[in-house]
């Protein structure tokens, strides 16, 4: 009797065990759009059969799928994990119980997405539709007669079908790319080199670690070789083939040391310059959300620096539009225009700084309703706003990305004053930060804290900010470097007890310097 009694009690358990990994995959489901699911059945091309993959309409169909293949089950999750890292909806991985990290950490033993895979998801992200138009046209005779529309991951889907593409064959992808937009060709030029260093197992995070110029980094043991277009270089203690477009992402966190982070530096050196003299610099919006509707309070000093903001970036040559007390809809309104607008075709860039409360990952609008950073970002991906494709786009945010905490009567939190006991998932500036290049978004401060800001003389982030940007613009430095020295000012600052601190956290993919051109004027005082 008691033996069937513990049969009884592990079959239950197996059954809600059962059930909360499907409620888990539903969840998921449930937060991710028609793009997403169409990322995740490209990626899963490899393992599933092309007929079964036809017939998906949601992520729950995938799913199924690679539980019917046994790549998936409530024991092992981390396919799905390393899906969803791909993809980059890392606030996801929580409801596996993944960080971004640890999948980055399981990649090399359990990845399942090939290189080739993730260079063909890489390439789509970077085309444009106005690419896509012309790609399509150069492989007219190869395509059915018939008019379909087409998106950039189903054409590569096609041109496999045919044969023309295949993991040991990329021709066709260089010849598209030498004709429409040489920058893509590095991303497939990576991919070769790659396999030239014979590495059996690649599962590099592909997103974080993309490459640009003439260099891939390929480091094993006892190798030490330099050309024109591969650099291999001797760390004892790694064995890593890392294609490497800089991101922003720190040599320390790549493992590097030494050696390989001297290389890696100068590597960063040869890269050239945005093109930044065009006829007209750029639009600059800034959004300033002063006075709010329910419970957040009124963020005195903050007219101050939307002053400053729009002083220094008319000193470096931008139309500045200031917007006030904007509403959750008002601004994601605002983006949607902004992102139509033609005249950016002839600007060399786009910025907007966002001065409000927050929360992690995301900003008030008045109407004290959140707004996501990436949301708003996305916008201006070179698919939402080809005018901008391949063009710098910086964003500034003064918000706190955490609950508030005390402070004194000169300092205030850009955050809401409530209820501690509701808890924020924690999202990174590099998770709000679209996947594609040609982003910076400036932070005030990391995740999961307060920025401060004076009452009178404004935020601490926005005034180091502008003051660097005076200091520094007519000495020729690059935005990453003011950053930095943005970084070390705002570091030094504590409030008037000493004892709060703030530190701000930029996270970009540019591909090349951005540096501003030096302004005739002397900067505003």
């Amino acid at each position: 009797l008691l033996s069937g009694r513990e049969t009884v009690g592990s079959s239950n358990m197996e059954d809600d065990v059962s059930l909360k990994f499907r409620q888990q995959l539903l969840l998921i489901d449930e937060n991710l759009v028609a793009e997403d699911v169409a990322a995740l059945k490209f990626l899963c091309t490899d393992l599933l059969p092309f007929k079964k993959l036809e017939s998906v309409k949601s992520a729950v169909d995938i799913f199924q799928l690679l539980m019917a293949e046994e790549y998936l089950n409530e024991e092992d999750t981390f396919l799905v994990a390393e899906l969803l890292y791909r993809i980059k909806c890392h606030s996801l991985l929580k409801k596996l119980g993944y960080t971004k990290e640890k999948v980055q950490e399981c990649l090399h033993e359990k990845g399942r997405v090939s290189p080739y895979r993730q260079m063909l998801y890489e390439l789509s992200e970077n085309i444009t539709s106005e690419m896509l138009k012309d790609i399509i046209f150069l492989l007219q005779n190869c395509l059915p007669k018939r008019r379909i529309t087409l998106s950039a991951l189903e054409l590569l889907i096609l041109l496999e079908k045919q044969g023309l593409l295949t993991e040991n064959n990329v021709q066709v992808l260089e010849e598209i790319c030498m004709n429409v937009s040489p920058d893509l060709l590095e991303t497939v030029n990576c991919y070769k080199r790659a396999k030239v260093c014979n590495i059996p197992s690649f599962n590099v995070p592909w997103n974080d670690y993309k490459h640009t110029g003439e260099e891939c980094l390929c480091l094993s043991r006892r190798t030490l070789c330099q050309s024109r277009s591969l650099h291999c270089l001797t760390l004892e203690t790694s064995e890593y083939s890392l294609p490497h477009r800089y991101t922003g992402i720190h040599t320390a966190n790549l493992g590097f040391s030494g050696l390989g982070s001297a290389f890696f530096l100068s590597f960063l050196q040869k890269m050239t310059s945005y093109k930044m003299d065009g006829p007209h610099r750029g639009f600059c919006l800034v959004i300033n959300n002063v006075n709010f509707d329910r419970s957040l309070q009124e963020r005195k000093g903050s007219c101050k620096d939307a002053g400053e903001l729009e002083r220094v970036f008319t000193w470096l040559g931008l139309d500045v539009r200031t917007y006030t007390d904007l509403t959750s809809w008002e601004i994601k309104d605002l983006m949607r225009t902004w992102q139509h607008l033609q005249d950016h075709k002839d600007r060399d860039c786009f910025i907007c700084c966002i001065l409000s409360h927050g929360e992690s990952g995301a900003i008030y609008g008045k109407d004290e309703e959140l707004v996501s950073i990436r949301m708003i970002m996305s916008h201006f991906t070179a698919k939402q706003c080809p005018q901008l494709a391949e063009k710098p786009k910086l964003f500034f945010i003064q918000a706190c990305q955490g609950k508030e905490i005390q402070c004194p009567v000169y300092v205030e939190a850009d955050a809401r004053i409530p209820d501690l006991s509701s808890m924020q998932q924690c999202v990174s500036p590099s998770e709000s930060i679209p996947e594609e290049a040609d982003f910076l978004l400036g932070m005030a401060t990391i995740d999961g804290y307060v920025s401060f800001r004076h009452i009178q003389q404004g935020a601490w982030y926005i005034q180091a900010l502008c003051s660097k940007l005076r200091l520094l613009v007519p000495r020729g430095e690059d935005i990453l470097s003011i950053l930095t020295e943005v970084n070390e000012d705002v570091g030094r600052r504590v409030d008037r007890l000493g004892t709060k601190k703030q530190m701000p956290q930029p996270a970009y993919t540019l591909r090349r310097k951005f540096i501003f051109p030096i302004p005739r004027d002397p900067p505003p005082s």
